[in-house]
């Protein structure tokens, strides 16, 4: 009768903070009688538990017999989620609006229709406050009702006011609906498959742009509408590696919220969600001082006033701070600082292990393996590229998972492990192939990690890397051969065993030439 972790009632309650489950205690015991101290043992017997096992609780609680047990976790679910409800329906701006909304629907049920009336017009003003369409077409729909419980002369008047603005509201939420299904269709494409591979991939990924972007003029659509349409844009740009256009969508997505501060705490996720593609296209763009703004920026969102930040939320902070403080150090090409800020983060990253999908874990293990890379701890990137090569969800970002064999081959030709080089050059080979993702970078790569054995003397092996350098150098400006060089940066790699420098002095001298290059720009 064991039953595994993913009891609902066992998961919803280990995610309860201390004040939430002080809160649902008291308004527990409020109400006394048998059934309500029942649940409460269930309650207390849940919490104190590593694993859920219904025999023990039927062991440790006898006044609870198998056949009540399935109508108490039901029970105590509800009463759970009644608590929670009442605790954050001050935080959550959605559920302090439909509070009113549900008050106004009460009222009129009750024929006061006048005291309805007015409590909408405060949820009205609320939701136009805080751009919440979905709510306005609610609103909308109770005034449609009001209107006729009121009998008044201007009655058409009012009428003519109602029709259009629900059509108006109808068609906003018809465009953010249309927006935001080609964010979804354009990230379940990119889990599969990363950025664009071929020009079918592309052709693919304009079949979802222009058969679902509607005939639209920017400057009428509401800000809800260009926040998903800017969100749309940017992951189309950004899958198709055309980060300028990625990056001017991106920072008009941020402006919006720049210019109506009080959005921020309505629609936080997409407001996090906005700088951290700003910040993604900062970093590819190699801006760095503008990257450096924008992440104090992103820094302070926990710090602003009256802000609320959910449990997803935090999480979302977790794993975007966390990659952007790694980015930074790959901009400047500090691997040695970088690796101690991996190992902080690699610590943190168990506590929340449970709470990421396994994307976000694959990508933080790759970049992780990078890091160590660059610092020369060959063994340490091993260890995260086997998380990854050993991942059982093969569909999921095969580029993530093919570059990262392409890396475990370079890793083990540095730690000298000839004999499993030759053994990854076959098997890299056949999972790039049955991927379809053989294209001239791998195969270039794989067959100079071949030929390596048979070079003998320091000579034929310099000779070796400038030939794979001169080989590689060109395909950066190829268009679906330059997403391979965003994953690893080999040309420094190959330079920094060409002039026998550390790979880090090798970025730091690109990024210094960069940097000063922009700042040139800019002046």
């Amino acid at each position: 009768m064991s039953i595994k972790n993913s009891d609902q009632l066992y998961q919803l309650i280990k995610t309860l903070s201390k004040g939430e489950k002080r809160h649902f205690k008291l308004v527990v015991t409020r109400h006394k009688g048998g059934e309500n101290a029942k649940f409460l043992k269930l309650f207390d017997l849940i919490d104190a538990m590593s694993n859920y096992n219904e025999e023990k609780i039927l062991e440790k609680e006898k006044a609870i017999s198998p056949s009540q047990l399935p109508n108490l976790k039901q029970h105590l679910y509800k009463q759970i989620m009644q608590s929670l409800r009442m605790l954050h329906a001050s935080n959550d701006l959605d559920l302090k609006i439909r509070e009113q909304i549900d008050y106004a629907g009460i009222l009129y049920n009750k024929c006061l229709y006048q005291q309805s009336s007015k409590i909408l017009e405060k949820a009205k003003e609320m939701a136009k406050k805080y751009g919440k369409t979905v709510l306005l077409l609610d609103i909308h729909e109770m005034e449609k009702k009001l209107v006729t419980k009121f009998v008044k002369r201007n009655i058409q008047g009012r009428v003519e006011e109602l029709i259009p603005e629900g059509e108006r509201l109808q068609s906003q939420l018809n465009n953010i609906n249309t927006f935001s299904n080609l964010s979804m269709k354009l990230y379940a494409f990119y889990l599969k498959i990363g950025f664009i591979r071929n020009s079918k991939d592309f052709e693919l990924a304009n079949s979802f742009l222009y058969s679902t972007l509607p005939v639209f003029q920017e400057t009428l659509l509401s800000t809800e509408e260009k926040i998903h349409l800017f969100d749309s844009l940017v992951g189309y740009y950004f899958f198709t590696q055309d980060y300028n256009r990625g990056y001017d969508y991106a920072k008009k997505w941020v402006a919006l919220f720049d210019e109506n501060p009080s959005l921020i705490i309505s629609k936080l996720e997409m407001y996090i969600k906005g700088v951290n593609s700003l910040l993604k296209s900062q970093s590819k763009l190699s801006l760095f001082n503008d990257f450096l703004d924008t992440n104090r920026k992103f820094e302070e969102v926990k710090s602003l006033p009256d802000i609320y930040i959910p449990d997803n939320v935090s999480i979302q902070l977790f794993k975007y701070s966390s990659k952007h403080k790694i980015e930074c150090y790959f901009m400047l090409g500090e691997f040695d600082k970088g690796a101690l800020e991996v190992d902080k983060i690699a610590d943190e990253l168990i506590l929340f292990k449970d709470k990421l999908n396994q994307y976000d874990l694959l990508l933080f293990y790759y970049k992780f393996a990078c890091m160590y890379f660059g610092n020369d701890q060959y063994k340490e990137a091993v260890h995260f590229l086997n998380e990854i090569i050993n991942t059982k969800d093969v569909d999921l970002r095969a580029d993530i998972l093919s570059f990262a064999r392409i890396l475990n081959l370079i890793c083990h030709y540095e730690l000298k492990n000839n004999d499993l080089v030759d053994y990854y050059v076959k098997s890299t080979y056949r999972f790039l192939s049955k991927k379809e993702d053989l294209h001239l970078f791998q195969t270039r790569i794989i067959r100079f990690l071949k030929k390596l054995n048979m070079v003998r003397t320091d000579k034929e092996l310099r000779t070796a890397f400038k030939e794979l350098r001169d080989q590689l150098a060109p395909l950066t400006g190829n268009p679906y051969e330059k997403r391979a060089f965003m994953y690893f940066d080999i040309i420094s790699w190959l330079e920094s065993k060409i002039f026998h420098k550390p790979v880090q002095e090798i970025i730091k001298a690109k990024v210094l030439k960069r940097v000063v290059s922009q700042n040139a720009k800019n002046y």
